[in-house]
């Protein structure tokens, strides 16, 4: 068994910065879900056209801003004039997209953990990590606790790696594809992401056992929250911040 290395990240982290209770990757949705005790936040972070790293979980504007098109297509100072939060409520009308600067200032001064899920336009994938490591090292230089990178995409991870070698990687898997784990090795991963009913005694066991951590997404039931607990589970990623408590197990 290779040694694991200390945790340093809370066990249950808070999906999109408040789940589905804010507009999600905002910082309204992080406040929100600092309020509530939350000190773990997941986000998607991709470029615009002008390599400005910001938070959007879609290729496209349509589902979550009043914008339209590819949103890696555009420059950051147009992305910059959308309302990301009328599409949630009223409540958040003119809500920005937040730019991943902005979000590294809030989770640092408050002393909170974050995973960035590295989101490349298609055909930037390898870029994206680079460019998205490079301004995260850069922005928590000297933290003790460096943001977690996470991508399905492993183009996306070996260009994090490349440029920032020292700020901590996790492969995302929706599937077991073949060769899954001797890429996540290869590429020095320190944990892997899986969706939650992937995840059982064997595979934790599995990535335990490579020095590894296992993390789950997206955990929104009690019984398979305390059924993944019960496993010894490190991570899991959560909408329902008004249920679960990010102190409990």
């Amino acid at each position: 068994m290779d040694t694991m290395t200390p945790w340093p990240y809370p066990r249950w982290i808070a999906h999109r910065g408040a789940g589905k209770l804010a507009p999600e990757n905002t910082l309204a949705a992080f406040r929100l879900g600092a309020s509530l005790g939350w000190r773990a936040f997941e986000c998607d972070v991709k470029l615009s056209a002008d390599e400005v790293p910001f938070l959007l979980h879609d290729s496209t504007l349509e589902r979550t801003t009043d914008g339209q098109g590819s949103a890696g297509d555009l420059p950051w100072g147009q992305l910059a004039q959308y309302d990301a939060g009328s599409w949630h409520s009223r409540s958040f009308a003119g809500e920005p997209l937040p730019t991943l600067a902005a979000i590294a200032a809030f989770v640092r001064r408050n002393g909170h953990a974050l995973n960035i899920e590295i989101k490349p336009t298609p055909e930037l994938e390898e870029t994206t990590g680079q460019v998205v490591a490079e301004h995260a090292a850069r922005l928590w230089a000297g933290d003790r606790v460096p943001p977690l990178l996470s991508s399905f995409r492993p183009e996306s991870l070996l260009g994090a790696r490349d440029a920032a070698p020292a700020l901590p990687r996790a492969l995302l898997l929706d599937t077991l594809w073949t060769g899954w784990f001797e890429m996540a090795r290869s590429l020095g991963c320190v944990a892997v992401v899986t969706k939650h009913v992937l995840m059982d005694a064997a595979l934790l066991a599995q990535v335990h056992g490579a020095g590894m951590r296992g993390l789950v997404y997206t955990v929104n039931d009690t019984s398979e929250a305390d059924r993944l607990l019960a496993l010894g589970i490190d991570g899991l990623i959560t909408d329902a911040v008004d249920r679960f408590s990010p102190a409990v197990g």
